[in-house]
């Protein structure tokens, strides 16, 4: 996926107003670690994502709510963690 110059893993879907990608693991604590990774992200750069994981699963969703659209940040906040995990 590519919004303005920001190439994003193949993983991310825009879902409504918000960018999602859902991330997949063996076991709870490769999800609760990816979770904890995203919400450090979140603070370092003031841009906060929605979090959800399970056993095997995490889903990680940026949106701009104050915008109540997707912005630059939710592109540039998604291309962050994907450079983290490259």
């Amino acid at each position: 996926m590519v919004a303005g110059k920001v190439a994003l893993d193949p993983g991310w879907r825009v879902d409504g107003q918000r960018l999602v990608r859902r991330f997949d693991f063996k076991g709870y604590a490769k999800a609760v670690q990816m979770a904890n990774l995203a919400a450090w992200l979140g603070e370092k750069l003031g841009h906060h994502p929605d979090v959800a994981f399970g056993w095997g699963w995490c889903e990680v969703a940026f949106t701009s709510h104050e915008a109540d659209a997707l912005t630059e940040a939710d592109f540039a906040a998604a291309a962050r963690l994907d450079a983290i995990l490259a």
